[in-house]
């Protein structure tokens, strides 16, 4: 049995999840066990999870991205700003791949309504980016969405790993009403939720659809054509709008990020796009 007991024994999942929380290596005897998609609780049944992370499993589902979703959102972990109305919401978790393992530099892209049930449509309020850290970790600072007609309360995410397709999906709360008649809640899809004070913390692991070998992280394998160079660089801090030119195409940024291997335009569609008629790219080819 690899789920907590009753009595509130840690299992061989939950060790190494908490020792990738705290910065430490998983035990010799637990190495090679798959890890777990989900935070401990307080002790009340948890509800339907995200598949556990396991060899073979089914990675975290798909939902539709609806009709808010913008490009160009700034990189940051906090959502909140000065006056910002609503219940506060830490969201935290990990992102692994099919080997159980956590994955670095993965691209996270939020965004929700606000306290009212809104999207801003306009500019980016409840919108922004982070890529996870050494650890597979990821921390999003923000508010409980306001709920609007026909929907329940959901935060919508892109992810992407480097080389691999955008996973597209949202993250839903237990026990709202809500959940029985949305017709496109998925119970896999259901947070962690717990009071803090007269805040809320969330948690949700992850599992995208990577094969992984023995390492912490897949390597990413660059899939670029045409001549290798150009003005693209490793470590250059792009902002959103900026052009390069690699593999003899050129690209205009989508969203700001700092550039790493495995993260080569052509691998990457959540950051660059192709500018087009401008084969070698060009200042000009700006939005």
């Amino acid at each position: 049995m690899d789920n907590e007991t009753a009595a509130g024994h840690l299992t061989r999942k939950t060790v190494l999840r908490a020792a990738l929380a705290a910065g430490m290596a998983a035990p010799v005897a637990l190495m090679g066990v798959p890890a777990l998609a989900r935070t401990l609780t307080d002790g009340t049944a948890a509800p339907a999870l995200t598949p556990e992370c396991d060899d073979g499993d089914t990675p975290t589902p798909e939902q539709m991205e609806g009709p808010y979703f913008k490009p160009d959102s700034p990189l940051r972990t906090s959502l909140l700003e000065a006056g910002t109305a609503g219940t506060r919401l830490t969201v935290s978790g990990y992102v692994f791949g099919l080997a159980c393992r956590p994955m670095s530099g993965v691209l996270l892209d939020f965004w929700q309504a606000d306290v009212n049930g809104a999207y801003d449509n306009t500019g980016f309020r409840f919108r922004g980016h982070q890529f996870t850290d050494a650890s597979g970790a990821f921390r999003l600072t923000t508010i409980v969405p306001g709920l609007y007609p026909g929907r329940t309360r959901h935060i919508h995410v892109k992810l992407q790993a480097p080389g691999r397709p955008v996973l597209t999906t949202q993250l839903y709360f237990p026990g709202e009403p809500r959940n029985n008649t949305d017709s496109i809640f998925d119970a896999r899809l259901l947070m962690t939720v717990r009071d803090a004070g007269a805040a809320k913390e969330a948690a949700f692991d992850f599992v995208l659809n990577v094969p992984q070998g023995p390492g912490p992280t897949p390597t990413p394998t660059p899939t670029s054509t045409g001549v290798p160079g150009g003005t693209w660089a490793v470590g250059t801090a792009y902002r959103a709008g900026d052009a390069v030119t690699h593999g003899g195409l050129g690209y205009v940024c989508l969203q700001a990020h700092t550039a790493q291997t495995g993260w080569e335009p052509p691998n990457v569609p959540a950051l660059w796009r192709v500018a087009q008629g401008l084969p070698g790219g060009s200042e000009s080819d700006r939005p």
